[in-house]
């Protein structure tokens, strides 16, 4: 395994190897992605494979730009105005899979449905550009972990498994993207992210959001993020604690005394996304610790998909 610099000698080496059936862990402004050639099924059950995720949890196919998605799905009225103010960002659209997609089955969990977005960072958007092709591409971590926000996340996790690592730098945003259902008349958010339930609803309408961050998922799992443990560090995690308890280190929010570590010093909920899984990476690295303790978040705009990341990694713990 190979950690580039993506420079265009990079991109050009990582495309190649990606059309050649290998696996290349880059870059979005999300998480970094572990991506495969989306119509080879050979590459995409790799990723199922080195990630220990299971088959029936479908994988979000990204795409350079929204002129790709007529190939793929069927959009409607909504597409043309979600891509137009979200695109290229944090937004994956769930929609009706065209039956001579070219798109791997692996990838929809033999679902009549894709999961897409198009990327906003300038490595993956070059990559993109270079392979031509789409590429699956769920977060680089094993199943289940903390999801990675620099390649050295990226690099811990899987060693030399990885036929290349595009360096990119840390994630701006930090958490996965919001997931939208487009597949009824109602649009749904099956996994919230930084846009928001109120951005979308100004734009198309009603959209249907989890009533309850306690709320398990339950029926068969029809887009990435919605297995109920998830996102997870090996220590226990214990959430809205007023104060660190003996062994334990503590994430603090907006000045909190004596935490380890404090998502954002400010109160800034955007920052606060952006470096919560490194927080949860570094507490969980060999310590004196023996769990990690989260102070409350604030419930409002992105601290909903904070908190909903911190439900999924404290489950059953």
């Amino acid at each position: 395994m190979t950690i580039r610099p993506a420079d265009d000698a990079g991109i050009a080496e990582a495309a190649a190897l990606l059309q050649q059936g290998g696996i290349v862990a880059f870059p979005t402004e999300t998480v970094y992605g572990l991506g495969a050639d989306a119509t080879q099924d050979d590459a995409v059950a790799k990723i199922f494979k080195l990630k220990g995720r299971p088959n029936f949890n479908p994988l979000i196919v990204h795409i350079a730009s929204s002129g790709w998605l007529s190939d793929l799905v069927f959009p409607d009225r909504r597409v043309e105005i979600l891509v137009r103010s979200f695109w290229p960002g944090p937004l994956t659209l769930v929609l009706p899979r065209r039956p001579d997609s070219a798109i791997s089955h692996l990838v929809s969990a033999n679902l009549e449905t894709l999961a897409v977005r198009q990327p906003d960072h300038p490595v993956a958007a070059k990559l993109l550009a270079a392979i031509k092709r789409p590429l699956a591409a769920p977060s680089a971590n094993l199943s289940g972990h903390v999801s990675p926000t620099l390649a050295a996340h990226v690099a811990a996790d899987f060693g030399p498994a990885l036929d290349m690592i595009l360096e990119g730098g840390p994630c701006r945003t930090g958490l996965e993207s919001t997931v939208l259902d487009l597949t009824s008349e109602t649009a749904r958010i099956l996994r919230p992210g930084a846009i928001g339930a109120e951005d979308l609803t100004a734009l198309i309408g009603t959209v249907e959001e989890p009533a309850s961050l306690l709320a398990e998922h339950e029926g068969p799992v029809t887009s990435p993020g919605q297995l109920d443990k998830h996102y997870a560090p090996s220590l226990p995690v214990r959430l809205n604690a007023a104060a660190a308890i003996s062994g334990e280190a503590l994430i603090g929010f907006a000045g909190t005394k004596d935490a380890v570590v404090d998502l954002s010093p400010r109160g800034d909920l955007s920052e606060a996304a952006a470096n919560l899984f490194a927080a949860l990476r570094r507490l969980d690295e060999p310590s004196q610790f023996t769990g990690i303790a989260v102070t409350p978040i604030p419930n409002t705009g992105v601290g909903f998909a904070i908190n909903d990341r911190l439900r999924r990694a404290a489950k059953g713990r």
